[in-house]
């Protein structure tokens, strides 16, 4: 059996964290993958972090105290210190909701690195906010959000885990697109649920704008094939921008646009064939969901709704099948969802079919298994 570590990095939110481990405490059924255990990274809280030796479940607990603030990279140290099969990453404010992270686990194929799940936020009051209403936003149909997801230890460490010089965002894509390159699979798990109660705490725009803008570039300029790395890092710049206007944060943003101009030639290059980038940015699960849609092989009117992380895909693949659009969706005989982010793709969606409208989702959360990864997996041996 694998054993599952549940690895939580933390600093200074010692109220944050006494709740998530309170809600692992409750899991039912933790151990039945074997062994269960958590091991807390202390990213250099003042005062050090002190928890119980074990939960009233019974599952050990670990602190791991460094001097200083590590990062995301501080999951890495804390994989170092269990022997389980699979790492359930979480952050210090994000708990499973149940006992589907299990069987998220024991049914995953062999080849699957990495295991998404769907993560819910508690609203402005702090009370959950309920499947189908609001998610966590971010990732793509082979990224995950870093604060719910389960790894298998052995792809994790094959690969060298997160990346320090990221520190925090989009260190979740770096670390995709090795295990990607390594022949890996992530997939998305509705069954594993993930409940994120938000901290505000040690979150500053300008300082998420600052690495948002940097750390996407160098993904792009590390992994992107030569005929998209310009396209990809502009799309990002201008990404963005947008954003850090919408939240005043245009200060972070200068000066995170002056460090990935400064740093952009240091960054190693391992590019993607283009088949494995067309998985990374999800244009091969797009594909494969336009592929097999009825309305879509009928040529129907499609209208692009809800804009978000990636919609270029989405705009791409449209164009690639010969659709006709409008930019009314009355007029459209189906909206598409236009955004690859699984959060946002899932609220969007159940918001444009309480309408009563036809929606395609632009890929399938929740898939084990595609033709589109299937035929792709001479590419994938060709490049691990």
């Amino acid at each position: 059996m694998p054993g599952v570590a549940f690895i939580i990095p933390t600093r200074n939110r010692p109220h944050e964290l006494a709740r998530t481990l309170d809600a692992i405490a409750h899991l039912a059924g933790v151990d039945r993958l074997g062994s269960a255990e958590v091991v807390i990274a202390d990213n250099g809280s003042t005062p050090p972090v002190v928890a119980p030796a074990s939960l009233d479940n019974g599952t050990p607990v670990r602190v791991i105290r460094l001097d200083d603030n590590a990062g995301a990279a501080a999951r890495n140290i804390a994989a170092g210190e269990t022997d389980a099969g699979w790492l359930v990453m979480l952050d210090d404010d994000s708990h499973p909701t149940d006992a589907g992270v299990f069987d998220a686990i024991a049914s995953a194929p062999d080849d699957v690195a990495a295991i998404g799940a769907e993560i819910h936020l508690t609203d402005e009051r702090g009370g959950h906010s309920g499947r189908g209403r609001r998610r966590e936003a971010g990732g793509l149909p082979e990224v995950f959000v870093g604060c719910g997801v389960a790894i298998r230890r052995e792809a994790f460490i094959n690969v060298g885990g997160y990346d320090p010089s990221f520190q925090y965002y989009a260190e979740e894509y770096d670390l995709a697109a090795r295990m990607i390159l390594d022949g890996g699979r992530i997939i998305h798990d509705r069954r594993f649920g993930v409940m994120h109660e938000k901290s505000p705490t040690q979150r500053s725009m300008n300082h998420i704008c600052r690495r948002l803008v940097r750390n996407n570039a160098w993904v792009a300029a590390r992994y992107a094939p030569q005929s998209s790395r310009r396209s990809a890092m502009l799309r990002d710049v201008a990404r963005y921008a947008r954003i850090a206007i919408n939240e005043n944060a245009m200060t972070g943003y200068g000066l995170g646009f002056m460090e990935m101009l400064t740093s952009l030639h240091r960054q190693p290059r391992r590019t993607m064939p283009v088949a494995l980038w067309d998985r990374f940015v999800g244009l091969s699960a797009v594909r494969e969901t336009f592929d097999s849609n009825d309305l879509v092989h009928l040529g129907r009117v499609v209208c692009v709704v809800e804009r978000g992380k990636n919609d270029w895909v989405v705009d791409q693949v449209i164009r690639e099948f010969g659709l006709p659009t409008t930019d009314d969706p009355a007029r459209a005989d189906a909206v598409v969802i236009g955004t690859c982010s699984p959060g946002p793709m899932l609220d969007a969606a159940g918001r444009w079919e309480a309408r009563g409208l036809s929606v395609i989702e632009p890929w399938r959360f929740g898939a084990t298994e595609s033709a589109a990864a299937a035929a792709l997996r001479p590419a994938l041996t060709l490049a691990s």
